[in-house]
């Protein structure tokens, strides 16, 4: 049974979620502001985290921050801001998806699902060998770490999905549609916006210039491919 932290200061609506994610199958704790979030998550340890953007005793982007700055658990931000910035600086925090206020349950519970069943799931082909070696940059798949000359990288989950797709198919060329299948699943709503906010942060931890990128490759008008070294 997967394990739901929701960090929400809304009561009705904090309720509303546990109570249908509950129903779902999952084990679900909730808090009502950041402090008691934080303190869940040492003591609950989830296996995915929704995350109000607006709480009344830390911002809810400072909060993702630390978390992705310990853990590489899937975090879906829902907040009433809707704007594509507001969308945009909560995936550079490093929330791997983000649903804007009103949502449906129906809704909540395919985002939840689809990233659980992102960050759970390993193809057959890793069972033989999770380790993969490129020069200056592997994967360790079974522990989901990325390393950058033998230093582990932190990513988050949509980011470490994304490099493990293009890491296995080097040279194959992913538009954005594909990229998003990847991460989200095909029951989701996420603009393709996000897969360029995922590949600038990825170059930033892996590219000497992330201007001139040398294994993330840009295929103009059509999407991106990795390039071995």
């Amino acid at each position: 049974m997967s394990k739901i932290l929701i960090i929400e200061d809304d009561l009705s609506i904090g309720e509303m979620m546990a109570i249908y994610l509950y129903e779902d199958g999952y084990e679900v704790k909730r808090a009502e502001n950041g402090r008691q979030g934080e303190q869940l998550f040492h003591e609950f340890i989830p296996d995915m985290i929704v995350l109000d953007i607006m709480l009344p005793d830390v911002d809810g982007i400072q909060l993702c921050s630390f978390f992705r700055s310990v853990s590489t658990v899937p975090i879906l931000m829902i907040s009433a801001k809707s704007e594509v910035s507001d969308r945009v600086k909560g995936l550079q925090t490093g929330a791997d998806d983000y649903l804007c206020k009103p949502f449906s349950m129906r809704e909540l519970a395919a985002r939840v699902q689809a990233l659980l069943r992102r960050s759970q799931s390993f193809p057959p082909s890793q069972i033989a060998s999770t380790v993969q070696t490129q020069q200056m940059v592997r994967l360790d798949l079974e522990k989901r770490c990325l390393f950058v000359h033998n230093k582990v990288i932190e990513t988050t989950f949509s980011e470490f999905e994304i490099m493990k797709l293009l890491w296995q198919n080097q040279g194959r060329v992913y538009s954005r549609e594909e990229l998003l299948n990847r991460v989200r699943g095909f029951d989701t709503y996420v603009t393709e916006r996000a897969i360029d906010v995922h590949i600038a942060n990825l170059r930033k931890k892996i590219e000497a210039d992330p201007k001139e990128p040398k294994y993330i490759k840009t295929v103009w008008g059509v999407g991106y491919k990795f390039l071995p070294m």
